[in-house]
């Protein structure tokens, strides 16, 4: 599934898309998948995107969505992944990557 997120935020033009594979270090999900989006309407529109798909492919749905497009972060939580979707500003604030240094990065999509 992170992977067919991956994909799904690269077709909605999302910058500087990234998964971490969280499994040897944490509990809270398998997978982090972390991307931006350059306004409001294209942090929703990646975010509905993925909500969209995997609805229909998966029959999935998140089991909890944080967050607005306006304030430059959206989290969707699939249980084994979770979704962030930030602003550059926002990105650069939480900069998640270096929390999770220690996690290993399996893909990242400049």
């Amino acid at each position: 599934m992170a992977r067919r997120i991956v994909d799904i935020a690269s077709d909605k033009q999302a910058v500087d898309v990234v998964m971490l594979d969280l499994r040897d270090v944490s509990l809270i999900a398998d997978y982090f998948v972390i991307c931006s989006g350059t306004s409001e309407r294209q942090i929703k529109s990646i975010s509905d995107e993925i909500c969209e798909t995997l609805t229909r492919e998966e029959r999935v749905k998140p089991m909890q969505t944080e967050g607005h497009p306006e304030s430059g972060w959206v989290l969707l939580d699939f249980g084994s992944v979770v979704v962030h979707i930030f602003s550059p500003e926002a990105r650069a604030f939480y900069r998640l990557e270096r929390i999770w240094s220690h996690a290993m990065p399996v893909l990242r999509i400049a």
